[in-house]
């Protein structure tokens, strides 16, 4: 019998499914499609006092602290808040979260932090911006902030998402990314309550496998 060598095949694109693969095929991750910025989202427990990680949020925001706040069961979701920053004046309101870089995540690709935030009730009358700071935490050298995008004005009663692009360059999979969230609002004479809101955080970045 005749051994061929070197045969080389050309297979049309999605022609294999799951089905047509081995339980333990071996396949190198570069052969899989990648997947482009699969969202993980930051669990709520991640979140903490930006200057004293040891410390659950604060139930209501004072100071320099953004707050936590359960709301009404079925009514309102769990979120965090400026509180109410009605004519405070500038004002900024801060917290902690870490987040882990995934495993399969292809290195020097797109990596990005989305907050989900609107104004609650009434506008800041002056502005009211959401900014990022991100570190590599893993190597005991925080180094540069990683964060591309500047700070961008979540003053509106729509929620939206507001992404900020994290410098590829020198960030690992397993990586621990480091950030603090800020809340700038300058309100001056606002009859109503002035409350910002961020509803959701994720990790959006580009993975294989």
């Amino acid at each position: 019998m005749a051994t061929l060598q070197n045969v080389f095949l050309t297979i049309p694109d999605g022609e294999f499914t799951n089905l047509d693969l081995a339980a333990n095929a071996n396949i190198d991750p570069s052969k899989i499609a990648q997947r482009v910025l699969a969202e993980s989202v930051v669990p709520v427990d991640a979140f903490k006092v930006w200057d004293a990680v040891t410390s659950n949020p604060v139930s209501a925001a004072a100071n320099d602290d953004l707050g936590l706040v359960t709301g009404t069961w079925g009514t309102n979701p769990v979120r965090l808040t400026g509180g109410d920053m009605k004519a405070l004046g500038a004002t900024t309101r801060r917290i902690y979260f870490s987040v882990p870089i995934p495993a399969n995540y292809e290195d020097g690709e797109t990596i990005q932090i989305r907050v989900r935030a609107k104004m609650e009730t009434t506008l800041a009358d002056v502005s009211c911006t959401v900014d990022l700071e991100a570190y590599v935490g893993s190597s005991g050298s925080l180094g540069s902030d990683l964060v591309v995008t500047s700070a961008q004005s979540m003053n509106s009663l729509t929620a939206a998402n507001y992404d900020f692009t994290l410098s590829g360059s020198g960030v690992n999979p397993g990586d621990l990314i480091e950030c603090r969230l800020s809340i700038a609002c300058n309100d001056a004479a606002s009859a109503t309550a002035v409350t910002p809101a961020v509803y959701k955080v994720s990790l959006l970045c580009d993975t294989r496998g």
